[in-house]
C-alpha cells in the first residue's frame, strides 16, 4: 500500500473580490492506488464533518502521492 495526501479544495472571494483557492480538509489515505485513495477520503471527509456528500464543503479533490523520505 502506498500513502497519499489528500485535499479538498474550495474557490470562495478573498480581498478584494479575488477569488481564491482554501484547503476545506486535508487527510493521509492508505490506499492501494489513487481511485482508492480518493473513495476512502471521501468517506472519512463526510465522516469528519458530518456531511451527506463531500461536495457541500469543497469543489473539487486533490490527491498526490505522499512523498515521505527514504
Amino acid at each position: 500500500m502506498s500513502t497519499y495526501v489528500v485535499r479538498f479544495m474550495k474557490d470562495v472571494l478573498g480581498e478584494y473580490g479575488r477569488q481564491i483557492e482554501v484547503c476545506q480538509g486535508m487527510l493521509e489515505i492508505d490506499a492501494t492506488d489513487e481511485n482508492e485513495a480518493t473513495e476512502r477520503a471521501k468517506a472519512k471527509f463526510c465522516k469528519d464533518q458530518a456531511l451527506h456528500h463531500w461536495s457541500l464543503h469543497a469543489d473539487r479533490i486533490q490527491v498526490r502521492a505522499a512523498d515521505f523520505p527514504s
